[in-house]
């Protein structure tokens, strides 16, 4: 069986890098003594995998996680072991029971919510933000590996709203196609003709997709 396991990184904790982030956690699972599968081999490791790594410098309200179980447990049980091995800015949230069959999270992966807090909010932000979604298309330039690729970023848009100081982004995040927040706000205030403030980006949930409709990845 397998555990999908919703966890939060603490904003104390968000420039710790993704390997770094999985070690800590394989060492929180080793001390709490759960019953979990390794690999094989000469140097075995807890068959541990993520939905989506963290950019360096981004705190994530609901990250989620895969571990696998020999045998079986509850979720209840699996908990009580988990939770006081973990360091406390990366507390357990929930945690879910699912078969070994059941799809990795990565694989069901499609979208993610973050939201930025400026520190200073440029005036008619809002109204740009309106103007920049009516447009036909988003035209920017998106790094790969083999340098820089131009893309329309507006499907990969499916919300974008500003409440007071906090933009909120929902975006693409998948295999087929990714829009990081990073990318959308420098084309965002590009846009709107105005030096980009200094913001705390969070990543608040993780989607996936049923029957057409964006449901919590922990869900599904």
């Amino acid at each position: 069986m397998k555990m999908i396991v919703v966890f939060e990184k603490s904003p104390r904790l968000r420039h710790i890098g993704h390997l770094d982030l999985m070690r800590a956690m394989q060492r929180a699972m080793r001390r709490s003594g759960l019953p979990l599968r390794y690999s094989q081999g000469f140097n075995p490791h807890i068959l541990l995998s993520f939905a989506a790594p963290l950019s360096v410098g981004m705190p994530g309200q609901r990250e989620i996680m895969e571990v696998p179980i020999e045998g079986t447990m509850t979720e209840a049980a699996f908990s009580a072991m988990l939770s006081p091995a973990l360091p406390p800015d990366l507390p357990l949230l929930s945690c879910r029971a699912v078969p070994d069959e059941h799809p990795a999270p990565m694989a069901l992966l499609a979208a993610a919510t973050y939201e930025a807090r400026f520190q200073d909010v440029p005036s008619g932000l809002g109204d740009a933000v309106e103007r920049y979604l009516n447009q036909p298309e988003i035209p920017a330039l998106r790094k790969t590996k083999s340098g820089e690729k131009p893309c329309d970023l507006k499907p990969m848009i499916y919300g974008l709203t500003l409440t007071g100081d906090t933009l909120r982004m929902t975006l693409a995040l998948c295999e087929a196609a990714t829009c990081k927040p990073d990318l959308l706000l420098d084309s965002l205030f590009s846009f709107a003709g105005t030096a980009r403030p200094r913001a705390l980006i969070t990543r608040t949930a993780l989607w996936g997709q049923e029957g057409g409709c964006f449901k919590p990845l922990e869900a599904l």
